[in-house]
Protein backbone atom coordinates (compact mmCIF):
# COMPACT_ATOMS: atom_id res chain seq x y z
CA UNK A 1 0.00 0.00 0.00
CA UNK A 2 0.90 3.87 -0.38
CA UNK A 3 0.23 6.12 1.99
CA UNK A 4 -0.09 9.98 0.65
CA UNK A 5 -0.57 12.73 2.99
CA UNK A 6 -2.70 15.41 1.41
CA UNK A 7 -3.61 16.88 5.09
CA UNK A 8 -1.76 16.94 8.22
CA UNK A 9 -2.56 19.85 10.50
CA UNK A 10 -4.96 19.65 12.88
CA UNK A 11 -7.86 21.69 14.55
CA UNK A 12 -7.79 24.78 11.89
CA UNK A 13 -5.73 25.01 8.71
CA UNK A 14 -2.54 26.82 8.96
CA UNK A 15 -0.31 27.96 5.69
CA UNK A 16 2.16 30.33 5.69
CA UNK A 17 6.11 30.29 5.29
CA UNK A 18 6.66 28.32 8.82
CA UNK A 19 4.50 25.70 8.51
CA UNK A 20 4.66 25.28 4.21
CA UNK A 21 7.12 21.45 5.02
CA UNK A 22 4.72 19.93 7.65
CA UNK A 23 1.70 21.36 5.79
CA UNK A 24 -1.23 23.36 6.52
CA UNK A 25 -4.25 21.64 5.39
CA UNK A 26 -6.36 19.74 7.29
CA UNK A 27 -6.65 16.13 7.62
CA UNK A 28 -6.81 14.37 4.62
CA UNK A 29 -4.84 10.57 3.65
CA UNK A 30 -5.35 8.79 0.42
CA UNK A 31 -4.27 5.02 0.59
CA UNK A 32 -3.45 3.23 -3.04
CA UNK A 33 -3.19 -0.36 -2.85
CA UNK A 34 -1.47 -2.75 -5.37
CA UNK A 35 -3.96 -2.63 -8.52
CA UNK A 36 -3.94 1.00 -8.21
CA UNK A 37 -7.68 1.20 -6.07
CA UNK A 38 -7.85 4.24 -3.88
CA UNK A 39 -9.26 4.93 -0.75
CA UNK A 40 -9.63 8.37 1.31
CA UNK A 41 -9.64 8.95 4.97
CA UNK A 42 -11.00 12.30 6.25
CA UNK A 43 -12.58 15.51 4.23
CA UNK A 44 -10.11 18.33 5.59
CA UNK A 45 -8.78 21.06 3.09
CA UNK A 46 -6.65 18.68 2.00
CA UNK A 47 -9.45 16.92 0.51
CA UNK A 48 -9.49 19.34 -2.24
CA UNK A 49 -5.95 18.35 -3.18
CA UNK A 50 -7.34 15.05 -3.47
CA UNK A 51 -9.54 16.10 -6.12
CA UNK A 52 -6.99 17.53 -8.47
CA UNK A 53 -5.78 14.14 -8.85
CA UNK A 54 -7.57 11.87 -11.74
CA UNK A 55 -10.08 9.10 -10.89
CA UNK A 56 -11.12 8.38 -14.39
CA UNK A 57 -9.77 4.50 -13.51
CA UNK A 58 -12.91 4.26 -11.59
CA UNK A 59 -16.75 5.81 -11.33
CA UNK A 60 -16.84 4.94 -7.79
CA UNK A 61 -14.69 6.75 -4.79
CA UNK A 62 -14.68 5.91 -1.46
CA UNK A 63 -14.44 8.31 1.45
CA UNK A 64 -13.90 7.59 5.18
CA UNK A 65 -14.52 10.13 8.24
CA UNK A 66 -13.54 9.40 11.10
CA UNK A 67 -15.86 12.44 12.64
CA UNK A 68 -17.51 15.61 11.66
CA UNK A 69 -15.75 18.03 13.33
CA UNK A 70 -15.32 21.32 10.90
CA UNK A 71 -11.58 20.49 10.69
CA UNK A 72 -12.12 17.07 9.29
CA UNK A 73 -15.03 18.13 6.87
CA UNK A 74 -14.01 21.89 5.54
CA UNK A 75 -12.69 20.16 2.42
CA UNK A 76 -15.55 18.04 1.59
CA UNK A 77 -17.35 20.76 -0.86
CA UNK A 78 -14.48 21.83 -2.36
CA UNK A 79 -13.82 17.88 -3.89
CA UNK A 80 -14.02 18.05 -7.93
CA UNK A 81 -15.23 14.80 -8.11
CA UNK A 82 -18.73 15.39 -5.95
CA UNK A 83 -19.74 17.70 -9.21
CA UNK A 84 -18.64 15.36 -11.87
CA UNK A 85 -22.09 13.40 -13.22
CA UNK A 86 -21.77 9.95 -12.65
CA UNK A 87 -19.64 9.74 -10.29
CA UNK A 88 -20.66 7.37 -7.40
CA UNK A 89 -19.34 8.80 -4.12
CA UNK A 90 -19.10 5.93 -0.98
CA UNK A 91 -19.18 8.32 2.44
CA UNK A 92 -18.56 6.12 5.35
CA UNK A 93 -19.01 7.76 9.05
CA UNK A 94 -19.70 7.47 12.51
CA UNK A 95 -22.62 6.89 13.95
CA UNK A 96 -25.48 9.12 15.69
CA UNK A 97 -28.54 8.52 17.88
CA UNK A 98 -30.71 11.67 16.49
CA UNK A 99 -29.71 11.41 12.78
CA UNK A 100 -28.35 9.93 9.71
CA UNK A 101 -25.46 10.61 8.20
CA UNK A 102 -26.48 12.24 5.56
CA UNK A 103 -28.76 14.67 7.20
CA UNK A 104 -25.90 15.61 9.45
CA UNK A 105 -23.24 16.25 6.47
CA UNK A 106 -26.72 18.51 4.82
CA UNK A 107 -26.22 20.75 7.54
CA UNK A 108 -22.93 21.37 6.38
CA UNK A 109 -23.49 21.14 2.59
CA UNK A 110 -26.02 23.89 2.83
CA UNK A 111 -26.70 27.24 3.50
CA UNK A 112 -25.84 29.55 4.77
CA UNK A 113 -22.97 27.45 5.44
CA UNK A 114 -22.31 26.30 1.67
CA UNK A 115 -23.98 27.72 -0.54
CA UNK A 116 -24.34 24.00 -2.57
CA UNK A 117 -26.58 21.52 -1.00
CA UNK A 118 -26.12 17.69 -0.52
CA UNK A 119 -29.12 16.86 -3.09
CA UNK A 120 -27.86 19.27 -5.74
CA UNK A 121 -24.28 17.43 -6.67
CA UNK A 122 -24.34 16.14 -9.78
CA UNK A 123 -22.42 12.98 -8.32
CA UNK A 124 -24.86 10.15 -6.73
CA UNK A 125 -23.57 10.37 -2.68
CA UNK A 126 -24.28 7.29 -0.86
CA UNK A 127 -23.70 7.88 2.74
CA UNK A 128 -23.29 5.02 5.18
CA UNK A 129 -23.48 4.80 8.93
CA UNK A 130 -20.75 3.01 10.73
CA UNK A 131 -20.82 1.31 14.04
CA UNK A 132 -17.82 -0.67 15.04
CA UNK A 133 -17.49 -3.21 11.63
CA UNK A 134 -15.56 -4.85 9.21
CA UNK A 135 -16.33 -5.13 5.33
CA UNK A 136 -14.26 -5.03 2.21
CA UNK A 137 -14.04 -1.53 -0.25
CA UNK A 138 -11.87 -3.23 -3.40
CA UNK A 139 -8.77 -5.14 -2.15
CA UNK A 140 -9.00 -3.35 1.19
CA UNK A 141 -10.25 -4.97 4.46
CA UNK A 142 -11.73 -1.96 6.30
CA UNK A 143 -12.67 -2.22 10.33
CA UNK A 144 -13.92 0.74 12.14
CA UNK A 145 -14.34 1.46 15.85
CA UNK A 146 -14.92 4.06 17.87
CA UNK A 147 -12.36 5.97 19.92
CA UNK A 148 -11.68 8.19 22.85
CA UNK A 149 -13.02 12.17 20.94
CA UNK A 150 -15.31 14.21 21.78
CA UNK A 151 -18.64 13.32 20.09
CA UNK A 152 -18.93 10.03 18.15
CA UNK A 153 -15.85 9.56 16.58
CA UNK A 154 -14.17 6.42 14.52
CA UNK A 155 -10.98 4.94 14.27
CA UNK A 156 -9.90 2.08 11.02
CA UNK A 157 -7.58 -0.24 10.42
CA UNK A 158 -7.29 -0.56 6.51
CA UNK A 159 -5.61 -4.09 5.71
CA UNK A 160 -4.32 -5.33 2.29
CA UNK A 161 -1.77 -8.13 1.10
CA UNK A 162 -0.93 -9.10 4.85
CA UNK A 163 -0.04 -5.08 5.62
CA UNK A 164 -2.35 -2.93 7.95
CA UNK A 165 -2.67 0.86 8.56
CA UNK A 166 -4.47 2.11 11.33
CA UNK A 167 -5.72 5.54 11.45
CA UNK A 168 -6.67 7.49 14.57
CA UNK A 169 -6.20 11.27 13.88
CA UNK A 170 -8.11 12.95 16.77
CA UNK A 171 -7.49 10.10 19.59
CA UNK A 172 -7.41 10.82 23.49
CA UNK A 173 -6.21 7.07 25.19
CA UNK A 174 -4.54 9.13 28.08
CA UNK A 175 -7.55 10.54 29.04
CA UNK A 176 -8.25 9.56 32.99
CA UNK A 177 -4.55 7.54 33.01
CA UNK A 178 -1.91 8.90 35.10
CA UNK A 179 1.52 7.59 34.58
CA UNK A 180 1.77 5.17 31.13
CA UNK A 181 -0.48 4.09 29.23
CA UNK A 182 -1.78 0.69 30.38
CA UNK A 183 -1.37 -2.42 27.81
CA UNK A 184 -4.94 -3.86 27.66
CA UNK A 185 -7.07 -4.64 25.12
CA UNK A 186 -9.84 -2.02 27.18
CA UNK A 187 -7.51 0.70 26.14
CA UNK A 188 -8.88 2.96 23.51
CA UNK A 189 -7.98 1.69 19.98
CA UNK A 190 -6.18 -0.73 21.33
CA UNK A 191 -7.42 -3.66 19.42
CA UNK A 192 -7.96 -1.47 16.44
CA UNK A 193 -3.95 -0.71 16.17
CA UNK A 194 -2.32 -4.01 17.69
CA UNK A 195 0.17 -4.90 15.39
CA UNK A 196 0.15 -2.03 12.69
CA UNK A 197 2.54 -1.96 10.21
CA UNK A 198 2.15 2.28 10.41
CA UNK A 199 0.18 4.02 12.69
CA UNK A 200 -0.91 7.37 11.63
CA UNK A 201 -1.45 9.05 15.13
CA UNK A 202 -2.81 12.29 17.09
CA UNK A 203 -0.04 14.17 18.08
CA UNK A 204 -1.08 17.52 18.66
CA UNK A 205 0.33 18.34 22.02
CA UNK A 206 3.46 19.08 23.93
CA UNK A 207 3.08 17.53 27.82
CA UNK A 208 3.16 21.42 29.16
CA UNK A 209 -0.26 22.42 26.56
CA UNK A 210 -2.17 19.38 27.21
CA UNK A 211 -1.72 20.03 30.82
CA UNK A 212 -4.89 22.74 30.18
CA UNK A 213 -6.61 20.74 27.56
CA UNK A 214 -7.64 16.89 29.01
CA UNK A 215 -10.59 16.08 27.59
CA UNK A 216 -10.39 18.14 24.24
CA UNK A 217 -9.91 14.87 22.28
CA UNK A 218 -6.42 14.86 21.63
CA UNK A 219 -2.67 13.00 22.31
CA UNK A 220 0.78 14.51 23.17
CA UNK A 221 3.71 13.82 21.07
CA UNK A 222 4.94 11.13 23.91
CA UNK A 223 1.63 9.98 24.63
CA UNK A 224 1.59 8.82 21.10
CA UNK A 225 4.57 7.27 21.08
CA UNK A 226 3.71 5.30 24.40
CA UNK A 227 0.22 4.45 22.60
CA UNK A 228 3.08 3.02 19.28
CA UNK A 229 4.97 0.77 21.88
CA UNK A 230 2.14 -0.38 23.69
CA UNK A 231 0.47 -1.61 20.21
CA UNK A 232 3.11 -2.76 18.80
CA UNK A 233 3.66 -0.44 15.60
CA UNK A 234 6.14 -0.74 13.18
CA UNK A 235 6.22 2.46 12.41
CA UNK A 236 4.58 5.82 13.86
CA UNK A 237 3.87 8.79 11.50
CA UNK A 238 2.62 11.50 14.22
CA UNK A 239 -0.18 13.36 12.60
CA UNK A 240 -2.84 16.48 13.14
CA UNK A 241 -0.30 19.19 14.36
CA UNK A 242 -1.27 22.13 16.33
CA UNK A 243 -1.76 25.23 13.89
CA UNK A 244 0.83 26.70 16.45
CA UNK A 245 3.47 24.25 15.29
CA UNK A 246 6.23 25.27 13.15
CA UNK A 247 8.26 23.71 10.98
CA UNK A 248 11.32 24.31 13.28
CA UNK A 249 8.93 23.32 16.90
CA UNK A 250 7.59 19.77 14.55
CA UNK A 251 10.97 19.12 13.45
CA UNK A 252 12.31 19.42 17.42
CA UNK A 253 9.27 17.48 18.51
CA UNK A 254 10.02 14.52 16.03
CA UNK A 255 13.84 14.32 16.95
CA UNK A 256 12.28 13.81 20.44
CA UNK A 257 9.75 11.33 19.93
CA UNK A 258 12.65 9.59 18.12
CA UNK A 259 14.67 10.22 21.43
CA UNK A 260 12.22 8.98 23.85
CA UNK A 261 11.22 5.44 21.18
CA UNK A 262 15.02 4.20 21.20
CA UNK A 263 15.70 2.38 18.30
CA UNK A 264 12.41 -0.27 18.46
CA UNK A 265 10.39 1.57 15.96
CA UNK A 266 10.82 3.98 13.24
CA UNK A 267 9.06 7.55 13.65
CA UNK A 268 8.28 10.30 11.37
CA UNK A 269 6.46 13.23 11.19
CA UNK A 270 3.51 13.18 9.22
CA UNK A 271 4.29 15.92 5.89
CA UNK A 272 2.23 17.21 3.44
CA UNK A 273 2.24 15.46 -0.37
CA UNK A 274 4.91 13.22 1.47
CA UNK A 275 4.51 9.55 0.54
CA UNK A 276 5.01 6.37 2.94
CA UNK A 277 5.01 3.11 1.58
CA UNK A 278 4.10 -0.38 3.86
CA UNK A 279 4.73 -3.42 2.60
Amino acid sequence: MQVDFLGTRGSLAAPGAETARYGGNTSCVEITGEDGHRLLLDAGTGLRLAGHRAFSDSRRIDLLLTHLHMDHLQGLGFFGPLYQSGREIHIWGPPSTTSSLRRRLGRYLSPPLFPVRLRDLESRVICHDVVEDTWDIGPFRVSASLVCHPDPTLGFRIESQGQSVCYLPDHEPQLGVVGRLPKNEWLSGFQLSEGSDLLIHDSQYTTEQYKTRVGWGHATVDVAVDFAQQVGAKKLALFHHDPDHTDAFMDQLVENARKQCGAGMEIVGAMETASLHVG
